[in-house]
């Protein structure tokens, strides 16, 4: 195909908007979807054969004299039939030695960056569980200028990058810093891909910008299933506080009370069952239902929340739960590209504390905002996932004993972070193992004591 020519922004959008209901397979005239190595394929069919253009890596935009960035971002449908975005939209490389020097209008994230043309596609897998290529769709064109609430959110975020890197760390850097612009590991080794940093002789991994996973949720909403979530604040609030002081604020004014006493101060029923903490919670932050989700700052900015059950003494009752370990997933998925991984580098955690008193009523504490430091990450965490993939791939080791049967995969007892252990209806909800014998369904663990440390729990 020709390269594509255009004169002004309207043409340009005007044509990348024909592409809408079209098929990878009938915007493929380069054989590239042949090519089952080709990393990033759909945006590079799309620039090669819809644009024209070559393939490259320039600092500038891919159409530089209108300032306007290619990228291609997969959405998914969950279960529920709504949307959302695939995964983080991964952005330009940072070069720490460079971009220490910008400011943020100079920066290499806003100069290539600040509109972006984005071609959502829905992501679909094959028989063989692989992504169908060929049978990719262009759902929606979209040019995305930065709203100016979100500039404001973007531009603190590259403050506190930028901050790292000017102070020498670099190395310190976690996506679970910041609200909308990440720098995200990028690289498939970390020892391959590790960069000097210009204010310190420790090698930081290779990052790239990137608007997260959230923030990406968010539009599909909005843009494709014409969808807006409750707020609980304001655009202008959002940019004048912290986020943890907004929530803060939401929250004091119950700080002491029972849950009975919150639940009659709000007028709503307590329940007895798992929904009991998320009404509270709506409640609290004067919005309706019970669906965490559903909040806008909670999608955006990519929030989850767990409740914390003290006991009388201010030491946690059980071991946080997390997601069911899909094993298969655990022993063909590498460290650096498993959901383990990206899950603690992307999410903030709002922790609920709740304190069970001596008359044996349930007393909220407070809230916690965390993420996990990238540091542990990079140490506990990974040993944990390196450790289970190792068991995995020698076969998991099953022993019946007097309380039923016990096996060799990470306890409690030998890692300061987390740990895996069943969670299920019963002994006889079970699963496969990789290698063919049916355990218990398990989950991922946080263990309470690192939990304590990270909220700072201490016996009162």
């Amino acid at each position: 195909m020709a390269k594509f020519e255009y004169s002004t922004v309207d043409d340009l959008i005007d044509y990348a908007k024909e592409a809408e209901g079209k098929y990878l397979y009938e915007i493929d005239k380069h054989d590239m979807l042949e090519n089952t190595n080709v990393k990033g394929s759909v945006g590079h069919i799309i620039e090669a054969s819809y644009f024209g253009y070559e393939i490259n890596s320039n600092a500038e935009a891919d159409f530089a004299d209108v300032g306007i960035e290619l990228k291609a971002t997969g959405i998914t449908k969950m279960k529920s039939g709504k949307l959302k975005a695939k995964e983080r939209l991964v952005l330009n490389i940072i070069n720490y030695e460079s971009e220490v020097n910008n400011s943020f209008y100079s920066s290499s994230f806003w100069t290539k960056n600040s509109k972006l043309l984005l071609f959502f596609y829905e992501y679909k897998k094959d028989k063989n569980n692989k992504m169908d290529r060929k049978n990719t769709q262009i759902v929606k064109v979209h040019l995305l200028d930065f709203p100016e609430e979100d500039l404001e959110l973007i531009k603190k975020d590259w403050k506190l990058i930028h901050n790292r890197i000017k102070n020498g760390e670099a190395h310190l850097l976690s996506e679970g810093d910041t609200l909308i612009l990440g720098a995200c590991t990028k690289g498939s080794t970390a020892k391959k891909s590790l960069r000097t940093q210009p204010c310190s002789d420790i090698k930081a991994k290779q990052r790239a910008y990137s608007l997260k996973q959230g923030y990406m949720s968010n539009l599909v909403r909005k843009l494709i299933s014409n969808e807006y979530l409750e707020s609980i604040t304001t655009s202008r609030e959002i940019n004048e506080k912290s986020l943890e002081s907004i929530l803060e604020n939401k929250f004091k004014h119950y700080y002491g009370m029972t849950d009975k006493q919150i639940a009659k101060d709000l007028n709503v029923p307590l329940s007895k069952g798992k929904s009991k903490i998320p009404v509270l919670m709506s409640a609290m932050l004067g919005i309706k239902g019970n669906n965490l989700n559903n909040i806008d700052e909670f999608e955006k900015f990519n929030i989850k929340f767990k409740t914390i059950n003290l006991k009388p003494n201010g030491k946690m009752k059980e071991h946080m739960s997390f997601e069911q370990i899909d094993f298969q997933n655990y022993l063909e998925t590498d460290w650096e590209d498993s959901s383990l991984r990206e899950m603690f580098e992307t999410t903030k955690w709002l922790f609920i504390v709740f304190q069970m008193n001596s008359e044996g009523e349930k007393v909220f504490r407070g809230i916690h905002l965390w993420n996990m430091p990238e540091q542990e990450i990079d140490t506990h965490l990974k040993t944990f996932y390196l450790k289970t993939q190792n068991i995995l791939h020698e076969g998991v080791t099953l022993t019946k004993t007097n309380r039923g049967i016990t096996n060799n995969l990470p306890s409690a007892s030998e890692s300061p972070m987390c740990h895996i252990r069943p969670k299920a209806r019963d002994s006889s909800d079970q699963y496969e193992l990789p290698d063919g014998q049916m355990i218990t369904k398990q989950c991922f663990w946080l263990n309470k004591e690192y939990i304590e440390k990270q909220v700072g729990v201490v016996d009162e």
